[in-house]
């Protein structure tokens, strides 16, 4: 019986046990399947085979396994166009600090209307800018925590 959207959108809320344990099993089944055979393979409506390439199969059995381990899944296309709130979600901060990163200038977006917009792609290329930074200054921080604990 299908249920309100609401109530079904794991990108709204945290998968269920059930749900987890769902994709868990899909996961490992599928990831199985496409070790076995180099794609994954089923039969479509009409009967036929469907084979699936190998980078959608991932894909896929990526999308599950995040699922298994209890995390909420938004797929998004790379040439989307992102709210500020979408771009904050992903960053994993607040909206109104990524507001501020764009006032910046540090993410490069687009006014529509009285809203912003940002693309997909600076958004990554924002986000592995950051994350190169951060892994940086932690290196340093442990080269650092090397030399006191030599001395």
């Amino acid at each position: 019986m299908p249920q309100p959207a609401n109530v079904t959108d794991l990108t709204q809320r945290l998968p269920t046990r059930d749900e987890v344990a769902s994709a868990a099993e899909a996961s490992r089944a599928l990831a199985q399947a496409v070790a076995e055979h180099g794609s994954l393979q089923f039969n479509g409506m009409n009967g036929d085979q469907v084979h699936l390439a190998p980078a959608i199969a991932d894909l896929i059995v990526d999308l599950l396994g995040h699922i298994a381990q209890g995390n909420m899944v938004t797929l998004v296309p790379t040439g989307a166009m992102l709210t500020t709130q979408q771009a904050a979600d992903i960053l994993n901060v607040s909206r109104p600090f990524l507001s501020k990163l764009l006032k910046e200038n540090e993410i490069p977006h687009v006014p529509v209307g009285s809203h912003r917009r940002v693309m997909f792609e600076d958004l990554m290329t924002y986000k592995a800018k950051r994350d190169s930074r951060r892994k940086k200054a932690l290196d340093e921080l442990a080269d650092l925590g090397q030399e006191f604990d030599a001395n």
